[in-house]
């Protein structure tokens, strides 16, 4: 009964073609159930499930006239189905079949944005494992921190990463719900045991309580993990847009053969890529306004969401698979300079080991303040003036009365930093 779809498909499963089968098949699961309590006779359920189709065309034709999308879709139906399609749609009401489709839906979406995130996860441990002694300056305000590495900074994407996974592993299960308790949500003409039924044919869960429609809450919550997993995409493209920069150049984007960059400078390789993921990451957040927006509405309901979610539900879950392949493409393609990394840590002179030996000089009794008011000295002296920060020090009287220059030498080593990301990194994986 559920199709399922490449990774090319996304459109498809938001097709009005997909979206019709989705209404048929809760249909169908509907008669069945009625047809387990003894209301439909089996001979009318296999003549239903032989003989029911739809057009697509003939639908918007119909509905033209009706002004209504489920009346339209039933009537095509039972122009097909002939005499047997009495029992079609008995005892609910149109949301009872909008919203379980609508599930059904976001369920198909959701697994299939899975499926392809758990890809660009994989792509992300490679990048950790590979670069994970890969020496490369950190930086905290845009500016020169301490040493780290590439593997670490791709291992902080790979933590978030695998979060916005589990939030949409557990939105997907709670979306998974159906509703099949008729107008205001009281079973008035169907029991809940038809409910459960037709939900199990459908792989799906009933939901505790609905009015005429299901909470959109649930609907909400899907498009938040949504917008978790673009903004995920845009950390890391930033990251990458700055990392290209031409006075860092410590990463760059893939740029193929024939690639033009500039239709004015031909030297020029852009970081379009990730430039992309970023105003797509705006759009997809700039949605979550609309789904919430759709959580209060009018007693036991009114349609006002469903406007908002025919734009939504489609675009968003486009919009994110699209970023998901796209940011994989790029990150397996990327180019990494470890030579330009290692350069950029001795940019500054050496000032980066300014902590190393602020705590040497703690250890050796010297108060926090008194040790901070002397290394900020010879560190601003050294990026002012351009010159050696180690070199400052060994020439220094007041730091020689307490470090050795042996003691000052090791300060501006980072040997225990691979042990340490091994550590981290594990950490990672485990979570």
């Amino acid at each position: 009964m559920i199709k399922r779809y490449s990774t090319q498909d996304m459109t498809e499963i938001w097709s009005d073609q997909n979206k019709y089968q989705k209404w048929l098949d809760v249909e169908i699961a509907v008669c069945e159930a009625w047809a387990m309590e003894g209301v439909v006779p089996k001979k009318s359920l296999n003549i239903i499930k032989r003989k029911a189709k739809f057009n697509v065309k003939k639908i918007e034709k119909i509905e033209k006239i009706v002004k209504h999308d489920v009346i339209a879709f039933t009537t095509n139906l039972s122009e097909y189905i002939g005499p047997e399609s009495r029992y079609i749609h008995l005892g609910l009401t149109s949301s009872d079949v909008l919203d379980t489709a609508f599930s059904l839906q976001i369920k198909e979406s959701g697994l299939l944005i899975l499926k392809d995130f758990e890809i660009l996860i994989k792509t992300l441990i490679k990048l950790s494992k590979k670069y994970l002694k890969t020496p490369m300056i950190g930086r905290s305000h845009g500016i020169h921190a301490e040493v780290t590495t590439f593997g670490l900074v791709a291992a902080n994407w790979l933590d978030e990463a695998k979060r916005a996974k589990f939030r949409l592993e557990n939105s997907i299960k709670n979306c998974s719900i159906g509703k099949l308790s008729g107008a205001v949500g009281t079973y008035s003409n169907v029991s809940p045991r038809i409910e459960k039924r037709a939900c199990k044919i459908l792989k799906l869960n009933p939901a505790p309580i609905s009015s005429q429609i299901i909470n959109r809450d649930y609907y909400a919550d899907f498009f938040v993990s949504l917008a978790f997993i673009a903004t995920c995409i845009e950390r890391i493209s930033i990251q990458i847009r700055h990392l290209q920069r031409t006075e860092v150049l410590e990463v760059e984007e893939p740029f193929s053969k024939g690639q033009k960059g500039s239709s004015a400078m031909p030297h020029k390789r852009n970081p379009i890529l990730s430039e992309n993921l970023s105003g797509i990451s705006r759009y997809v957040r700039s949605n979550l306004a609309a789904g919430f927006e759709n959580i209060p509405l009018w007693h036991e309901r009114d349609i006002s969401h469903s406007s908002v979610e025919r734009i939504i539900g489609p675009d968003n879950c486009i919009a994110v698979h699209f970023m998901i392949r796209r940011a994989n493409n790029l990150l397996s393609g990327l180019n990494v300079y470890p030579k330009k990394m290692m350069k950029n840590i001795y940019l500054t002179n050496g000032i980066i080991f300014s902590q190393n030996i602020l705590i040497k000089l703690i250890d050796k009794k010297l108060s926090r303040e008194k040790s901070y008011q002397i290394v900020q000295r010879i560190a601003h002296e050294a990026w002012d003036n351009n010159k050696d920060f180690k070199n400052l020090l060994m020439n220094d009287a007041e730091v020689l009365k307490i470090l050795s220059p042996s003691e000052i030498n090791d300060a501006f080593q980072f040997d225990g930093l691979i042990s340490n990301a091994k550590l981290i990194f594990k950490r990672v994986l485990e979570k």
